[in-house]
């Protein structure tokens, strides 16, 4: 059940880390740290990735900043109080970690499969271009009876696809993770800017009794 749960939530990131490590917490004796990848895309731009990592894959004290850098693991969210708000973190959770020379950057450094559920209505909209987008709140199962709750957004037919699905029902998606910054306004002179992440999809497949028993998995 938990290789199962585990193969629920992939993720691989190609990329050049552009942080040193940060405390996060401890559990059971064993310390987590962070830091930022910037992960290239097809163009130009970059997005950049928050990872969490165990001191046990890595040697904290040993920086790896400006190392081009080949992770594997999975997505996952945390909730923080924010003045007396919940708000959602999203990380890299590593599983395997290994150093890359920049040029042996070959296949998509960029991808993420996961299969969950869709825990709240769809939301369908246009952009002023008239591109069309449904973001979709997926929870995902982990270990130990928790879940991970990653928002996904979809694009153009899959987005019409999208907008249909209900609450409650079983979808896996393909697609990357994307960074974006947004702005957040609390008062006319306090605003501040902050990045989100979300699963950008590529293909998406609404579970059915027909395919329920199909598991997809990532081969390097």
């Amino acid at each position: 059940m938990t290789d199962k749960i585990i193969r629920n939530n992939q993720v691989s990131l190609i990329g050049k880390v552009v942080s040193g490590f940060k405390f996060s917490h401890e559990v059971f004796g064993e310390g987590f740290y962070t830091f930022d990848m910037e992960v290239p895309r097809l163009s130009d731009a970059v997005d950049l990735i928050p990872v969490l990592i165990s001191e046990r894959l890595v040697d904290i004290d040993n920086s790896i900043e400006g190392e081009f850098v080949d992770v594997k693991g999975q997505f996952r969210s945390y909730n923080r109080q924010e003045g007396g708000r919940n708000r959602l973190l999203l990380t890299v959770f590593v599983r395997e970690i290994s150093m890359l020379e920049e040029e042996k950057i070959s296949r998509n450094p960029n991808y993420i499969y996961l299969d969950g559920y869709i825990c709240k209505d769809p939301v369908y909209r246009t952009t002023p271009f008239g591109r069309e987008i449904t973001d979709i709140l997926l929870a995902v199962n982990r270990p130990y009876n928790k879940s991970d709750y990653i928002p996904c957004i979809s694009w153009g037919r899959n987005a019409r696809y999208a907008d249909d699905f209900k609450i409650g029902q079983h979808i896996r998606v393909w697609g990357r993770i994307q960074s974006r910054e947004y702005q957040k306004k609390f008062n006319e002179d306090n605003i501040i800017t902050r990045v989100a992440y979300e699963v950008s999809i590529s293909k998406i497949e609404l579970v059915t009794e027909e395919n329920e028993d199909c598991q997809e998995e990532y081969v390097d």
